[in-house]
């Protein structure tokens, strides 16, 4: 995403998680982009954080240069939920969103609105926690741009 949009998002999802006060769990499948920047926030901000792993080789389908900011969180996760699949597709990626939710509050859904560009992506997980009845906060700042 660009940086700018980066910096935005931050901003709102920060913003977002200070109305929980204290104790917040955050999870997350530290995916490049918005999961870095929510789990980052939610650490920074004094919560917790749950890594959910979709796949055995989720990390090596990251963007090289995410991987160090992937390797610290998951190092600073309290719990990881690791999935059984063994390559990184979209059906791993929406069964770890599903994990997600089923232990979810509400979802933080850094979302432009638009479709998903394959299954798994930000909008079927809103349709998932919907179906689900699982409070959703759409986090999309004026001024953000999607790649």
């Amino acid at each position: 995403m660009p940086e700018e949009t980066a910096a935005l998002i931050d901003g709102a999802v920060r913003q977002a998680l200070a109305e929980y006060r204290t104790g917040v769990t955050g999870l997350s499948c530290l995916a490049d982009g918005a999961d870095q920047i929510f789990a980052r926030a939610v650490l920074d901000l004094g919560g917790v954080l749950e890594a959910v792993i979709p796949a055995k080789k989720y990390r090596d389908g990251l963007p090289s240069e995410c991987h160090a900011a992937y390797d610290e969180l998951l190092g600073r996760a309290v719990r990881t939920h690791r999935l059984e699949f063994v390559e990184s597709t979209s059906e791993s990626h929406m069964t770890a969103s599903a994990r997600m939710l089923d232990e979810a509050d509400v979802l933080l859904a850094v979302w432009d609105g638009q479709p998903a560009r394959g299954y798994g992506g930000t909008a079927d997980v809103v349709a998932e926690a919907r179906r689900r009845e699982v409070p959703v906060r759409v986090i999309w700042p004026e001024g953000a741009q999607r790649d």
